[in-house]
């Protein structure tokens, strides 16, 4: 597809949106000569893996996959990246920066363990995307439902819509304790499992 055409109206991704622009960019790399890994988490993982419907307006990156397998984080992605992911934007109506560093303090703060095992693999020509596995996607969450908590926002419902079982829960939340140890988080996990049915979580995370 020649990225030529320039919408005015700023679209959203739901999962066909999102493939066709992944689709675009690994073309636009190929005709430059440029190849890139990277893993998704967040909302694009979870659109890859058909557990939500819901659009989103950007792709959130952990960072990029090394031939070794390592994932490194980035302040800013590579310059030739950003400036394909910009130019698939005007072609198809996103924002500049639709694909985007997201999370990245998760990288420094620790992955839930087994993280590389569980991500899934599709190449769209020289753009090859991982993307987080659900158990991964529960621990992020968790964690994000926690720290908006007492919004019930998207990410309460994308929790629910991951279907994530009693102990996927509970070791989610340990996980999130790795990230923030203090009292008044672990109330507002508390809070946020009770809400998703683990009725006992004061007691099964003491």
């Amino acid at each position: 597809m020649r990225v030529s055409r320039i919408h005015d109206v700023r679209m959203t991704l739901g999962r066909p949106q999102l493939e066709d622009a992944l689709a675009t960019l690994g073309g636009v790399l190929a005709r430059r000569s440029l190849a890139y890994e990277v893993v998704l988490v967040g909302g694009g993982s979870l659109l890859l893996r058909g557990i939500i419907e819901r659009p989103t307006k950007d792709v959130d990156l952990l960072g990029i996959r090394l031939e070794s397998g390592d994932i490194i984080s980035l302040d800013t992605l590579p310059e030739p990246l950003t400036r394909a992911v910009r130019d698939v934007g005007l072609a198809l109506g996103l924002a500049a920066d639709w694909l985007n560093l997201g999370p990245a303090p998760l990288l420094d703060l620790g992955l839930p363990p087994g993280f590389a095992d569980r991500l899934s693999r599709i190449a769209f020509e020289s753009f090859v995307v991982w993307y987080a596995g659900a158990y991964d996607l529960t621990c992020f969450k968790l964690y994000a439902a926690a720290d908006h908590w007492p919004s019930k926002d998207r990410h309460l419902d994308d929790l629910r819509a991951l279907r994530p079982t009693r102990e996927q829960l509970l070791e989610a939340a340990r996980w999130a304790r790795t990230h923030d140890a203090s009292p008044g988080f672990l109330s507002l996990l508390t809070a946020v499992l009770r809400e998703v049915g683990v009725e006992d979580a004061d007691v099964a995370l003491r």
